[in-house]
């Protein structure tokens, strides 16, 4: 299945761009253009059971459709950890 193989590798570099803060990522935005080839449907099954391990647990994925061949991903959204302290 491409689109398993495409969700562990956008799992994989974006745990090494993120480094310890992937255990705070919440979300990550992936565009996947209309003519990419790739079933947007089946990447997001498959990026959902990738976060659904750690360090990503929690997060889901963002997928945006723009014309053309495009696929990247776009952004991460890490959650704040500096909550007010009693």
């Amino acid at each position: 299945m491409h689109e398993l193989s495409l969700a562990i590798e956008i799992g994989r570099l974006a745990e090494e761009k993120l480094g310890a803060s992937a255990s705070r990522c919440v979300a990550v935005g992936v565009e996947v253009g209309t003519e990419s080839g790739v079933e947007p449907s089946a990447l997001e099954f498959c990026l959902e059971a990738v976060f659904s391990h750690p360090p990503w647990e929690g997060a889901r994925p963002v997928l945006e459709r723009p014309p053309g061949d495009i696929f990247q991903v776009t952004w991460f959204e890490i959650e704040d950890d500096d909550s007010p302290q009693d």
